[in-house]
């Protein structure tokens, strides 16, 4: 699709845009396209014949494509049979109506939730128990539309009518309740956004700051300070119990200093 500026088109042109990519293409070649994405993504798939046992990410993909071609010439009942045999087979609930691009890749993949009006461009890495779900009872759009190159980490949570800017990138079992820049990371419940201009084409979790572990350290050194001042302005002794307490928070210190 190029480099069109999506952000500036309404949710029917982004969706056009995408489907004529994939009309484009043809549902055969679109099928052996998604056959050749884990090549690209998994360095542990060894050889073809494991693709037909152990990627059900891909067999979802494969499903929604016929699904979806179904739903969209009314054949809605069909599809959404054929969504629910895959949701037995693959365990992830893909509705028929969800528009996908090219070369998505959904690693792992059991307990993968994409919603009806959910809106997925191409080169997107999708992995295990993500939801692109809604919050809303309306008819319109009320599912995440995800921008081309993004990463969603396992277990995260997109929810609502939210865009994942181009290049972005979630963490883990994140809550993304606004939308995210382009090109940036967000991570927590609720996500922030913690990176910007981060063009790579990973999701490296072990560069992303702790949010936890800071927390913490300033709350402790907070406790520390006030304490210190009510000690000072009504000149109590505690100086053996400051001892004890110094040696736990070293230790505490220490142990969340080796977390990386």
């Amino acid at each position: 699709m190029g480099e069109t500026k999506i952000e500036e088109k309404t949710v029917e042109e982004q969706i056009e845009a995408i489907e004529e990519e994939n009309r484009k293409l043809g549902l055969w070649n679109q099928i052996k396209e998604d056959f050749s994405v884990p090549k690209l993504n998994d360095p542990a798939l060894n050889s073809n014949l494991e693709l037909f046992f152990n990627y059900p990410g891909v067999w979802a993909i494969i499903n929604h494509r016929v699904a979806h071609r179904l739903y969209k010439k009314n054949f809605k009942i069909t599809s959404r049979i054929i969504m629910g045999l895959t949701q037995f087979l693959c365990n992830m609930d893909i509705h028929p109506a969800a528009t996908i691009g090219r070369r998505v890749f959904i690693d792992h993949g059991i307990g993968v939730v994409i919603g009806e009006t959910a809106i997925i461009e191409e080169d997107v890495l999708i992995y295990q128990g993500v939801t692109l779900g809604g919050v809303s009872l309306n008819k319109g759009k009320r599912h995440p539309t995800i921008k081309a190159n993004s990463v969603i980490g396992s277990g995260a949570k997109v929810l609502g009518n939210i865009t994942v800017g181009k290049n972005g990138k979630v963490g883990a079992n994140s809550v993304v309740i606004c939308d995210v820049p382009k090109n940036s990371t967000a991570v927590g419940v609720p996500a922030k956004v913690l990176k910007r201009d981060n063009k790579n084409g990973r999701l490296n979790h072990g560069d992303l700051p702790d949010i936890n572990k800071e927390m913490f350290e300033y709350l402790l050194k907070r406790v520390a300070l006030l304490e210190h001042a009510i000690k000072d302005h009504d000149g109590i002794d505690l100086s053996n119990e400051d001892q004890d307490l110094e040696c736990i928070y070293k230790k505490f210190i220490g142990a969340m200093n080796s977390i990386k």
